[in-house]
């Protein structure tokens, strides 16, 4: 049966199984994302504050490594088997390696075996979602009506973004009845261990489907492919467009998604200094504003095209990241924009003596150069600083607050340090009572709508790129790649940046860089899919 024979009822139910059942995959899997800074506490407890966090955010990105790896494994299986029966596994892998994260001992329990256990729970998580994606997007379009798969798909695109918003939803709710201290012993726990609960629904709601009916027809006339991996990457007029799709589509759409959505909570909590509570929900209030967004851009891409979307929103985003954060930390933290333009900190050393500020291992203690000592004070205290070489300082640094100047040459001199950034107004924490809360909505949501454009149309356009005997291998592994390496490492490599320059805006450059690769890519390769046939024949 065609797609476009499909009743409508079975239509809405298509949808809305295929969604919910993905919005719970990515609860499971962002709750570590918005959890971050607790799990840094509990796991990484053996190194110092600032490493701690990147490699918290390693951990985070670890799942996202393997993400290409799951999309061969299960797109391979998904392109033989079928698409209902694969995403029903990753669905039990992603389920049972979250609420295993929930029971996992900490650092100070077990030492060095918990990162370890907690790092390989998060590969289980990467490889599920490799295969989930693909397979759902797939299901969606094969089941829609020609002209419509923009809109259909655009569903499926608003569930990262709905699965995100309920882990917030669960965390904050739980703060809020718990209390910050008991929520950040063990009730980040509790988040975890709830996923059985979804697990058992989003098993239960995806058993309802039937196979999708272009795969079927497929298999009853014996044209399933046989070997998809070789079919897809081993013949150049497929893999070109896996190369297409990847570096003229996906990899700015993932920068810009992960900007707009994890690294700017990032940067309201561990940069602006904003209480992890109040951070949380202003984002959930802007995912709120822009999520029905990912909608009408989808319903938009059948009316105009996928490209023209997808290409203005990373035009948009490569051109307004630099100011929608800069308004950001005004909004969000006021005292610390004001300090910055009154009493901008500089550091000026030896260029040989200054380490970067991050040491996986644990031995680094960023103690035995004065310039090291100043930079691990400041990034400590999250005060910005601009970095400046002089090479003959005999072993001291100097450390310029505004018009005063202080030569450090010890770890005793570092009081005088923090008294005068204390006087220059640099905060410890934002105000909340500073916080002009409505604008901060405001720039997150324009942050969200750039996600919206990007995101919204592009799962219709990579089925639409390849045929239907390959599309599952083929769309899911430079879906993964692009959300998995150019994404998912984005904010271990943004903080990574802030780390080593003391600029809290040198993280924007990665995704402004590869928005405008992808930009140039796109503009020139990526053909117009909008008006395509998908069924096994036409394709």
């Amino acid at each position: 049966m065609a797609a476009s024979e499909v009743p409508a009822q079975s239509h809405r139910k298509v949808i809305i199984a295929s969604s919910l059942g993905t919005v719970f995959e990515w609860y499971d899997f962002y709750l570590y994302g918005l959890l971050a800074t607790i799990i840094s506490a509990q796991f990484f407890s053996g190194v110092n504050d600032t490493t701690a966090f990147i490699l918290a955010l390693g951990a985070f990105a670890a799942g996202f490594a393997v993400r290409p790896f799951g999309a061969l494994v299960f797109g391979r299986v998904g392109d033989l088997v079928g698409r209902k029966y694969t995403f029903l596994v990753t669905m039990g892998l992603m389920g049972l390696s979250t609420f295993a994260v929930g029971l996992l001992p900490s650092y100070a329990s077990i030492g060095v075996a918990a990162p370890l256990m907690l790092v390989g729970l998060r590969l289980l998580q990467g490889l599920a979602l490799g295969g989930e994606y693909g397979g759902a997007a797939i299901y969606v379009a094969e089941h829609a009506p020609e002209g419509k798969r923009g809109l259909y798909t655009s569903f499926i695109q608003t569930t990262a973004t709905l699965g995100l918003f309920a882990a917030l939803l669960v965390v904050i709710g739980l703060r809020t009845a718990m209390g910050e201290e008991a929520f950040a012993e063990w009730g980040w726990r509790l988040p975890f261990l709830l996923s059985s609960l979804l697990l058992a629904i989003s098993i239960w709601i995806r058993l309802q489907l039937s196979e999708s009916p272009v795969f079927q027809q497929m298999k009853e006339e014996g044209e399933t492919s046989k070997a998809p991996l070789s079919e897809a990457f081993g013949r150049w007029g497929n893999l070109k467009w896996v190369l297409v799709a990847l570096l003229g589509a996906v990899a700015g759409q993932a920068v810009v998604w992960y900007t707009g959505q994890f690294y700017a909570l990032f940067y309201l909590e561990k940069i602006l200094k904003v209480d992890g509570g109040t951070a949380n929900i202003l984002i959930a209030i802007a995912l709120v504003i822009g999520t029905p967004f990912f909608v009408f851009f989808g319903w938009l891409s059948d009316k105009i095209g996928r490209k023209p979307i997808i290409m203005s929103g990373l035009a948009l985003a490569a051109l307004l990241y630099f100011p929608l954060f800069g308004a950001l930390t005004n909004a969000a933290n006021p005292a610390l924009a004001e300090a910055q333009e009154r009493a901008p900190v500089t550091v000026t050393a030896d260029v040989d003596s200054c380490s970067f500020q991050f040491d996986p291992i644990g031995k680094q203690t960023f103690d035995t150069t004065t310039c090291d000592i100043v930079q691990s004070a400041l990034a400590k205290s999250g005060v910005p600083y601009e970095s400046h070489e002089l090479y003959d300082m005999f072993g001291g640094t100097l450390v310029g607050i505004g018009d005063e100047t202080f030569d450090i040459r010890s770890k005793d001199d570092l009081p005088q340090l923090q008294t005068a950034i204390a006087e220059a107004g640099y905060p410890a924490s934002a105000d909340p009572a500073q916080i002009n809360n409505p604008l901060v909505v405001a720039i997150l949501t324009a942050l969200v709508l750039l996600v919206t454009m990007v995101y919204g149309p592009i799962a219709a356009l990579l089925v639409e790129l390849f045929s239907a005997r390959i599309r599952y291998t083929a769309m899911s592994l430079p879906y993964h790649i692009g959300n998995g390496w150019f994404g998912g490492f984005l904010p271990t490599i943004a903080f990574a940046m802030v780390a080593a320059t003391g600029d809290i805006y040198a993280g924007l450059w990665y995704p402004v860089g590869v928005a405008l690769l992808t930009l140039f890519v796109g503009l020139l390769f990526l053909p117009e899919t909008f008006r395509r046939t998908i069924g096994h024949r036409e394709s």
